[in-house]
């Protein structure tokens, strides 16, 4: 099978536009600047990334994860649910970013950043 030059350039133009696209993604990413944690949807305990903390988060029913902060990065050290997917998806350092235990009905999210946090109201 031949290619025919609209293909090329079909090909050409497709691999420019998801270069584009993950420049402008790479470039408008946020650093996250506070870790909440939530357990069965309620908040529990937010951290400033900046901190360096061990934290050990009672999950649903009795369940336990254990989550560190350091370095600028968030992650589950260690986790009681049986398939430890949680401890798998390794740290998280960016706005939007998150870690989820369904068995233990844990969500640590990454929120914010530094301009939206010191601001309290935006006027035009």
């Amino acid at each position: 099978m031949k290619l025919k030059r609209q293909d090329v350039l079909l090909l050409v133009g497709l691999a420019a536009g998801a270069l584009l696209l993950s420049v402008i993604l790479l470039l408008t990413r946020q650093d996250g600047v506070q870790v909440v944690v939530s357990v069965q949807g309620r908040e529990i305990q937010r951290f400033s990334l900046h901190d360096t903390v061990s934290y050990t988060i009672e999950g649903a029913d009795g369940g336990t994860n254990v989550l560190q902060i350091a370095d600028g990065a968030a992650w589950l050290e260690d986790a009681s649910c049986p398939d430890g997917l949680c401890v798998q998806e390794g740290a998280i350092r960016y706005a939007g970013q998150s870690i989820i235990c369904l068995p233990n009905q844990v969500v640590i999210t990454m929120e914010g950043t530094a301009e939206q946090i010191d601001v309290d109201v935006i006027a035009q």
